[in-house]
């Protein structure tokens, strides 16, 4: 059995609120984010998102970062993360390595001023803010960042992408610490773009649920403090990323095969890498996105990887939305979440199970040894993660 990277820091922000016990104390008590868009300028009113109630510039405030800078959303989400996971991890950021998941990057900053661009030279500043690379040389500017520096655009499986790379660079000795996680921030672009995909529910998504219409899209951010072994000293260590795995299907660009095909190999890779068995596995923090396709896929996926006996399993998106490349690194925080307070969040909203697997998630908060936790993001162009998270020592 493999011992596993240490992780000795995490920060998240998201709809649910500002840091770590926010969060917990959201998903322990079944409360939701979700709203309807107030900071981001839409048409789309109607349609529920994990909104966070900041502007950029009381962001820029809480960071103390000048107002006339170019900074992206997604960077300034990433920022409060990332200090959250230093504090608690008490080292400093210098010398360490960054590797940063988004898709959006600073999109939201180019739709803004995309009309004006040809006439106003002054606002031209804000075409680089679309390159998903902007958003992390700014994160590594700010913290002094001098390690490294890497962006993860892989869809929706680029945060916890981002920790497996950041697992891999500890394990090959090319790095003794890494900050990995993900950040996405609302924009019209992916409100549109989902919305005509016809993919969003008009109202609270239902994930794993017979019902199910769709997602809610939210934004977000959180990061982990990942340290190889020897430079842990007397931190204490939050778990360990024992096991990991990333597989394409090449099925479609926007959906899962029926059979789960992706989503079966990474689970498989990442069990693998652990070197455990499926049973050993004691919660699943499923993608589940409440969308016709994916929930059935995964399902498959499950019963292919788990047999008869699969785990308890929820999805946490019902509360968040879904944050895109930010998804994987807040279900990683969830994970430890599930490990450090031995519990299985429920899966809201749910109430007939999808008829052609037969499998119900868990719809209350429950207490239970866990040791194992597994974490599963998915991402369009059939990019599948899954991630491992398990008890310090085990």
């Amino acid at each position: 059995m493999a011992k596993g990277v240490a992780i000795t820091g995490m920060g998240i922000i998201s709809a649910l609120g500002p840091d770590v016990p926010t969060h917990f104390n959201a998903l322990k008590n079944a409360r939701h984010g979700l709203s309807y868009p107030e900071i981001l300028k839409t048409r789309h009113t109607n349609l529920p998102v994990g909104e966070i109630k900041h502007s950029n510039a009381d962001l820029a405030e809480k960071l103390n970062i000048p107002q006339e800078l170019v900074v992206t959303r997604a960077a300034l989400l990433a920022a409060l993360a990332i200090k959250e996971a230093l504090n608690q991890s008490k080292i400093r950021a210098n010398g360490t390595f960054l590797v940063s998941g988004t898709s959006v990057g600073g999109m939201d900053a180019t739709e803004e001023h995309f009309k004006n661009f040809q006439e106003n030279k002054e606002l031209r500043k804000y075409i680089r803010a679309q390159h998903p690379g902007f958003s992390t040389e700014q994160l590594a500017e700010y913290f002094g960042i001098t390690g490294g520096v890497n962006t993860i655009s892989t869809a929706c499986s680029s945060g916890a992408n981002a920790i497996m790379l950041g697992a891999k660079l500890i394990k090959s000795g090319k790095a003794k610490r890494v900050i990995a996680g993900g950040t996405d921030c609302l924009s019209r672009f992916t409100l549109n773009g989902f919305n005509s995909l016809m993919i969003l529910d008009k109202g609270f998504c239902k994930p794993f649920d017979k019902n199910r219409n769709g997602l809610n899209l939210g934004e977000g951010a959180a990061y982990l403090v990942l340290e190889a072994e020897g430079e842990i000293g007397e931190r204490l260590v939050l778990g360990r990323l024992s096991g990991y795995g990333n597989a394409n299907d090449a099925f479609h660009q926007t959906a899962s095969s029926e059979t789960g095909e992706g989503a079966f190999l990474s689970m498989q890779k990442a069990l693998k890498t652990a070197e455990i068995s499926a049973e050993k596995i004691d919660y699943i923090n499923a993608h589940g996105t409440g969308t016709l396709n994916n929930d059935l896929s995964e399902s498959a996926a499950l019963k292919r990887i788990f047999k008869s006996e699969i785990p308890d399993f929820s999805s946490t998106k019902a509360y968040s939305g879904h944050t895109l490349a930010a998804a994987g690194a807040l279900e990683a925080v969830f994970s430890l979440l599930s490990l450090q307070e031995k519990c299985v969040f429920p899966n809201l909203n749910f109430k007939k199970g999808i008829l052609e697997v037969g499998l119900y998630p868990e719809t209350g908060f429950k207490k239970k040894d866990i040791n194992f936790v597994m974490s599963n993001s998915f991402g369009f162009g059939g990019n599948c993660t899954s991630l491992i998270f398990s008890r310090n020592g085990e």
